[in-house]
């Protein structure tokens, strides 16, 4: 009826298991097409039930164009730092990267309905669920082209970063880099005082405010407030890139560095940051296992 050789070619076209294939042709009585749309049933399926698992672990990727002047970073998650790891997930997530790249799409469910010659991007994030066997999402991702374009990956996909360049002149092209290594050490979140939420502004001032006023022996109003434009303008230190020392050389600030290079934008994604992680409790998982 079939071969293992049919085995094996259904398996590379698929990438599920060599019994899920065995399987399938089986139940298809060795027909290839019916057992890949069989496989491709059972794998939504699998993909449904683990639709409500927590997927907090992943990596960051990058891409940029060969010109420089279009690059992408994506959040790809899956459930355990394991399959993170594997060459199977460190491939579907440079894919995925390289066709934000390509296709601009305007969101994440755009992105998903990408074709891309095998199938959607969903299709080929649930073949990969089938075959990894975790729940696996595509988070977020981000997009820059301009004169001069930069990423910086850290820690193999824990934090990712992308910075776009007003010019591409060799000045540019020389800093860039180490700002964008920078910018995954310092977490700024914007890029200027300008960029800087007003609203947030202003409530840090009154939390300063506050404090001072609560002192036992509170100084006079006048004096409170210089004190708190003092401290604002650390904040500003602190979350402004601009403004903040530069980590290669702290004497100077990134301004300093970048001299007459400008810094269009920049984005910060850091793995799994606001997830709900999931909380393993082995005595629990025993106790289950003994009722089964």
């Amino acid at each position: 009826m079939f071969t293992a050789k049919d085995v094996m070619n259904l398996r590379e076209m698929s990438g599920a298991g060599m019994m899920d294939c065995k399987k399938a042709l089986t139940e298809c009585n060795g027909d290839m097409d019916k057992a890949m749309d069989y496989l491709r049933e059972k794998s939504l399926a699998a993909s449904a039930k683990k639709a409500s698992r927590i997927a907090a672990e992943g990596v960051v990727a990058s891409c940029i164009s060969e010109d420089g002047k279009v690059a992408a970073i994506v959040e790809m998650n899956c459930e355990t730092d394991f399959v993170a790891k594997t060459d199977d997930f460190k491939a579907l997530v440079a894919q995925v990267a390289k066709l934000v790249v390509e296709k601009n799409p305007a969101d994440v469910d755009a992105l998903m309905a990408i074709e891309t010659g095998d199938g959607t991007v969903a299709e080929l994030v649930t073949r990969a669920v089938a075959k990894i066997g975790e729940k696996i999402t595509i988070r977020r991702f981000a997009r820059k082209e301009g004169a001069l374009v930069d990423t910086y990956i850290h820690l193999g996909g824990k934090i990712g970063v992308l910075v776009e360049a007003g010019c591409d002149c060799d000045k540019a092209k020389a800093v860039i880099h180490d700002v964008a290594m920078h910018i995954a050490a310092a977490k700024p979140t914007a890029l200027s005082r300008e960029d800087v939420d007003q609203a947030d502004i202003e409530k840090e001032r009154e939390i300063l405010k506050a404090q001072a006023l609560n002192e036992p022996k509170p100084k006079p109003i006048n004096i409170i407030e210089k004190m708190v434009e003092g401290r604002i303008a650390k904040y500003f230190k602190e979350v402004c890139l601009l403004e903040q020392p530069f980590v290669k050389d702290p004497d100077q600030s990134v301004a300093q560095i970048l001299g007459d290079v400008e810094i269009k934008g920049f984005v910060r994604f850091e793995m799994g940051e606001g997830l709900e992680k999931r909380q393993d409790n082995f005595a629990e998982e025993v106790m289950g296992q003994m009722k089964k």
